[in-house]
């Protein structure tokens, strides 16, 4: 090993495969949801794969104008947005730094997906009733995604000293916050929705 190599800062292997595996996943949820979008654009009775009943269907929601928030098919958000999470895990396991104002906007565009996710698991649950299989994918992914990239943002300097103390101290706890958090929202899908007896 020489002294370039002791000096050089450790990659975040960890931090890494986790973007490029949930932002994979999130991908293809996506990517799934613009097919099924196509499908009904050319047929609107036809079958989609993710419809498995009154409840568990994707189709009423991409039939919906909550479907189309921005004027376009939601599913086109997730295709550019998770391909950058994944080009950056990637970027980082290839040893990639980045300087501070990237992290605090690449944190930015997550906060911005995490609320556009919120408003779309209360249009889901309260106003469509039904709990879109693809979409709770990206949900479960959008989350946790959230905490760790910003717990580990403080923790690491990203937003300045006086958080590091605190990311540091609640960084472990990104994972359990997460699963605390979809388990608040399959409470509140349980209560709103009955979905244990009507699966």
């Amino acid at each position: 090993m020489t002294d370039t190599d002791a000096l050089a800062p450790r990659r975040p292997w960890a931090f890494a495969i986790f973007l490029v595996v949930a932002g994979a996943a999130a991908w293809w949820a996506a990517f799934s949801l613009t097919l099924d979008k196509f499908a009904v654009l050319e047929n609107k009775d036809a079958h989609l794969d993710c419809n498995f009943s009154v409840l568990v269907q994707c189709g009423t929601n991409l039939n919906a104008w909550q479907g189309s928030a921005f004027g376009f098919p939601n599913p086109l958000l997730g295709l550019g947005g998770f391909t950058a999470v994944i080009a950056v895990g990637v970027a980082l396991l290839a040893g990639a730094r980045f300087a501070a104002w990237f992290w605090w906007l690449f944190n930015l565009g997550i906060a911005g997906a995490l609320a556009f996710v919120i408003w779309l698991i209360a249009q889901s649950i309260f106003s469509l009733g039904t709990l879109c299989p693809w979409c709770m994918l990206v949900w479960t992914v959008t989350i946790p995604l959230f905490w760790i990239v910003t717990l580990r943002n403080a923790a690491t300097g990203q937003f300045g000293a006086a958080l590091v103390g605190f990311g540091r101290r609640v960084l472990p706890f990104a994972v359990p916050i997460s699963i605390v958090c979809l388990f608040v929202v399959a409470l509140i899908a349980q209560l709103q929705l009955d979905a244990i007896h009507r699966l």
